[in-house]
């Protein structure tokens, strides 16, 4: 049997997500900022919409979310019209929103002292990702509630994990994005200097990514940035955001970023170019500009 949900966000990782809990056989009820969306949902899918979060989590056994950071966050939770307000004693919320650690754990604190669980959950995968439920989630929280929540979040991901109290998701959402922002600079000046060589680039790519250089970015994204098509993922401003994220946490736990930082500017300039909503693989875009 199927359990009474409520999804909080339907964003372009949100919608599908819901979706597949939906066509699990779950009850989910969702809630989203523009009601156009959530009723279009419910068109797609089926289930149910609701005016607010609260309402949404009213009789739900699992309130998930993923909404943009972490005053969005404390919105749909805690807000007067939050989450929890419509929550029980012994229900979990399960968040999939790439926010801080420090929200992570001010929203477990705030679960713990009404009885919900709390597991910060963000994911890595893209927009791509999310559509074909292959994503992976990293989480942080009570082993119990993270055992709880794992057979939904199976529904949408290919690997999940528990990697150590609240906000330990978070701190791996951190890393994630860390190694990626150095990845991606490395490519764009790779398929630069290969252009400026006068190189075929694609004939390149076939060659050094069955070797030491190969990674997610260069596979799924090399065609795109050889034809400057910036449009196909996770764009240039959640970026920012998500890296003003590490940075913070660098600061308070005394980690050095310098590539992270750098990175970070050159994505300043991209937004500069226009490039707000172009996805990461924008940074060739930067180097190209005359």
């Amino acid at each position: 049997m199927g359990e009474k949900l409520a999804w909080i966000g339907l964003g372009v990782m949100g919608y599908p997500m819901a979706g597949y809990l939906q066509k699990a056989g779950h009850d989910v009820t969702v809630y989203n900022r523009t009601a156009a969306k959530a009723e279009k949902w419910v068109s797609e899918y089926g289930g149910s919409s609701a005016p607010t979060p609260k309402e949404a989590a009213e009789g739900a056994s699992v309130v998930l979310a993923c909404v943009g950071n972490d005053d969005d966050l404390r919105a749909v939770v805690v807000g007067d019209d939050g989450a929890f307000n419509g929550m029980s004693s012994g229900t979990l919320f399960v968040d999939h929103t790439t926010a801080s650690a420090d929200v992570a754990r001010e929203l477990y604190a705030a679960g713990k002292a009404r009885g919900i669980g709390f597991v910060d959950a963000p994911v890595s995968g893209g927009q791509a990702g999310a559509e074909n439920g292959v994503l992976t989630v990293m989480c942080g929280g009570d082993r119990e509630d993270y055992d709880r929540a794992v057979p939904l979040i199976e529904c949408y991901s290919k690997m999940r994990a528990l990697l150590g109290e609240s906000g330990a998701g978070q701190l791996t959402k951190c890393v994630n994005q860390i190694c990626i922002a150095g990845l991606v600079q490395g490519l764009a000046e790779g398929i630069h200097f290969g252009k400026k060589a006068g190189l075929d680039i694609e004939a390149v790519i076939e060659v050094i990514s069955k070797g030491a250089a190969q990674s997610w970015q260069m596979e799924n994204r090399y065609k795109t940035m050889d034809a400057g098509e910036y449009d196909h993922g996770f764009a240039v401003d959640w970026m920012r955001k998500d890296l003003d994220i590490c940075l913070s946490h660098a600061r308070t736990t005394g980690a050095h970023l310098p590539v992270a930082a750098l990175v970070d500017q050159f994505y300043s300039q991209v937004q500069k170019m226009g490039g707000n909503r172009w996805d990461t693989s924008s940074l060739l875009a930067l180097l190209e500009r005359e």
